[in-house]
C-alpha cells in the first residue's frame, strides 16, 4: 500500500521537471572539479573522495527529496514519529562508529540522541514556538539529530582517548575508593568541553562571520531580514539546547560500560590503535 502511494506521487512529477530540477545544481560542481584537478596534479589524492562524497550526497538527497515530498502529504503523526526514529538509529550508528572503541557506542550514542532531541522537542511544541506539522517538525527534528550527533559522538571519542592516555590517573583513583563517575570526571568535564567548545564559538559570531543556513535560506526566498533572525535564534537555540541534553547524557550511560563490575577500565577502551 505504502509502496503504491509512493508510486503514485513519483508519478505525478513529469520527467521534464525531475530532469530540469537535478540539472540545476549541476554548474555548482565546476568548482569543485577545478579542486579535484587541482588535488590530482598536486598529487594529493583526494580528488576521488571528492567524486564520490559528491555522487554519494546527490543520490541520498534525491531519494530523500521523494521520501519527504511523501512524508509532508500526509497527515498521519506516525509518519514522523517513524521519520524521527529513522534519523535517531542513523545518527546513533554515524556517532557510534566515531567512537568505535567505546563500548555500546551507537547504543549510548542513540538513546542519548533520541533523549536529548525529543525533550527539546516536547519544550518546543508545548511553548508553541511553531506549528505542529511536518513541514515545521521533520527539518527541525533533522537540525536537531545532526547537531547531536555531531556532539555526541566528539563527546565519546574524547571521552575514551582521554581514558586511555591517562588510565593511571583514573585506576589510582578508583583504587582509592572512588566510582567510575567520580574517577572520569576530570576526563568528562574535558570531553564535554571539547565537543560543545565550536558550537558555542560559532553561536559566539553567528551573523558577524558568517550567515547560517536557516537564515541565508530564509532571505534568498525573499523573507524579511528579521524574521529570518528570529527563526535562526530559534534553530541555535535548540540545536544547542538538544545537542548538550544528548552529549551529557550520553557520559552517564557510557559509565557503566566503560568498566568491569570490579571497577577496572574494560581493554577494548585503552586498546592501542
Amino acid at each position: 500500500m505504502v509502496m503504491e502511494r509512493l508510486l503514485a506521487d513519483f508519478t505525478i512529477i513529469s520527467m521534464k521537471e525531475l530532469t530540469v530540477g537535478m540539472l540545476k545544481p549541476l554548474p555548482a560542481l565546476i568548482i569543485l572539479a577545478a579542486a579535484a584537478v587541482i588535488s590530482y596534479v598536486q598529487k594529493l589524492g583526494l580528488q576521488k573522495d571528492m567524486i564520490y562524497s559528491v555522487t554519494r550526497a546527490f543520490i541520498q538527497l534525491s531519494v530523500v527529496a521523494f521520501l519527504l515530498d511523501f512524508i509532508l502529504r500526509q497527515k498521519s503523526v506516525a509518519w514522523i514519529l517513524l521519520a524521527f526514529i529513522f534519523m535517531v538509529i542513523l545518527a546513533g550508528h554515524t556517532a557510534g562508529t566515531r567512537a568505535k572503541h567505546v563500548p555500546y557506542g551507537a547504543f549510548v550514542a542513540g538513546v542519548s540522541i533520541f533523549v536529548g532531541t525529543s525533550i527539546t522537542m516536547v519544550i518546543l511544541i508545548c511553548v508553541r514556538a511553531f506549528p505542529f506539522t511536518p513541514h515545521y517538525i521533520i527539518p527541525i527534528m533533522g537540525m536537531m539529530v545532526g547537531s547531536s550527533m555531531t556532539i555526541t559522538g566528539v563527546t565519546l571519542k574524547r571521552l575514551r582517548d582521554d581514558l586511555r592516555l591517562q588510565k593511571d590517573m583514573v585506576e589510582t583513583a578508583l583504587a582509592l575508593g572512588a566510582t567510575p563517575r567520580q574517577a572520569t570526571l576530570t576526563q568528562l568535564k574535558r570531553a564535554l568541553t571539547v565537543a560543545l567548545s565550536p558550537a558555542l564559538d560559532n553561536a559566539k559570531v553567528v551573523g558577524l562571520i558568517s550567515l547560517p543556513g536557516a537564515m541565508t535560506g530564509l532571505i534568498m526566498g525573499g523573507a524579511s531580514p528579521f524574521e529570518a533572525i528570529r527563526l535562526q535564534i530559534m534553530v541555535m537555540n535548540m540545536n544547542l539546547g538538544a545537542a548538550t541534553f544528548s552529549s551529557i547524557l550520553s557520559t552517564y550511560l557510557v559509565c557503566s560500560f566503560l568498566f568491569t563490575s570490579t571497577y577496572q577500565i574494560k581493554e577494548k577502551v585503552i586498546r592501542v590503535e
